[in-house]
């Protein structure tokens, strides 16, 4: 393939208006968000075996596909909507079945973006601290009439959680007015107690609730996209469903979500190394002077530059021209000071280091 670039700051330019396909360029990704120790390798090695028959044949359809989900995560079929990727039910739910949809910001953009003109709100969290007040959230969900409100918890980019109680008070506002509330867990994997925080297990108590998740950061299969949408609405569920076409998910993710239960106690562990290696990140990311960094509940962690340092879009690509190492900054977010945030990856111990020395050396100009 012939390259789109020449020098290291046009390769920038190139990768930055990428969605993916970072793997074939050579640079250390320290900005898309995934698990580095999952899937082990005998799921590839039973891929690999099963090649022929799952390129050769048609998948499932969605009863069995919720079917697979079903036996994974303890739930009904008739509860479960399978998407080729969270971002396939975003756009169903967000683009076609609602019809005012309000986002706590910054987080994750799509939500927004699938939404038709005039018909996504955008509700800022306190500023500074990025903490959601629900109590002002529902009331500003009920003052614009909205009938879907969505909260990511961890939320992206600032890798914070939601406590569980303010979810359920915050479902149960909004019960009487005929909005849904689609609770983002995507990232909840890496969170401490994920048990004892998610909702999944109490959905059949929340008729408005419904719980969205990416299996693609968890499970490190960004290339498979599979998504789940669980709610005890089955109304809803169905609807979802009717926006889906036949044969969404590929042979391959389907195979993977057939022998998936196999492989348990190793996704376990691999959630125990990525939250290792990202609480020791946490620690010396802390001891950079005039940083501030959110304590993170994800695999990735939210920073504000030292007043004096560059500013995040300066930073980031410094970092890429000068050390081959890409991060996000926060330009793209609805927020106030959106330059001077950075969000980051967490990646290997050895890989996180690299990227702390890095950071340093780019963060401000270098004296003649």
């Amino acid at each position: 393939m012939e390259k789109k670039y020449k020098t290291q700051a046009e390769k920038f330019e190139y990768i930055s208006k990428q969605h993916g396909g970072y793997y074939r360029y050579n640079f250390t990704d320290h900005a898309y968000l995934y698990n580095l120790y999952f899937p082990p390798k005998a799921v590839f090695t039973h891929l690999k075996d099963n090649i022929h028959s799952l390129v050769l044949n048609y998948p499932v359809a969605q009863d069995a596909l919720a079917e697979l989900i079903g036996d994974i995560i303890k739930q009904p079929t008739e509860r479960i909507a399978v998407g080729n990727g969270a971002s396939e039910i975003i756009k169903i739910i967000s683009g076609h079945l609602s019809k005012k949809i309000i986002v706590p910001v910054p987080s994750f953009n799509e939500y927004a973006n699938a939404a038709p003109e005039g018909q996504a709100v955008e509700f800022p969290l306190e500023f500074p601290s990025f903490q959601l007040d629900v109590e002002k959230f529902a009331a500003e969900a009920i003052k614009v009439n909205a009938d879907l409100a969505v909260v990511v918890t961890p939320n992206n980019p600032t890798s914070m959680l939601v406590p569980k109680a303010d979810l359920i008070r915050l479902a149960q506002k909004l019960d009487n007015h005929n909005c849904m509330l689609i609770i983002d867990e995507s990232f909840l994997d890496f969170a401490n107690n994920k048990e004892q925080i998610s909702l999944e297990q109490n959905i059949d108590k929340y008729p408005n609730m419904a719980i969205l998740k990416s299996m693609s950061k968890a499970y490190g299969i960004c290339g498979l996209r599979i998504g789940y949408l669980l709610s005890a609405n089955l109304e809803f569920v169905a609807t979802v469903r009717n926006g889906i076409h036949i044969w969404n998910i590929n042979g391959f993710a389907e195979e993977f979500l057939r022998i998936l239960p196999q492989y348990k106690h190793e996704f376990e562990d691999s959630c125990e190394k990525v939250k290792l290696d990202r609480d020791t990140f946490y620690k010396k990311l802390c001891a950079i002077k005039g940083m501030t960094v959110f304590k993170p509940d994800a695999n990735y962690i939210y920073c504000r530059l030292p007043d004096t340092a560059l500013s995040g879009p300066e930073v980031t690509k410094r970092l890429f021209i000068e050390h081959n190492i890409y991060i996000k900054d926060s330009v793209g977010k609805t927020q106030p000071d959106a330059t001077r945030y950075i969000r980051i990856a967490s990646r290997t111990d050895e890989e996180n280091s690299k990227l702390m020395e890095a950071l340093i050396d780019v963060m401000y100009l270098k004296s003649e």
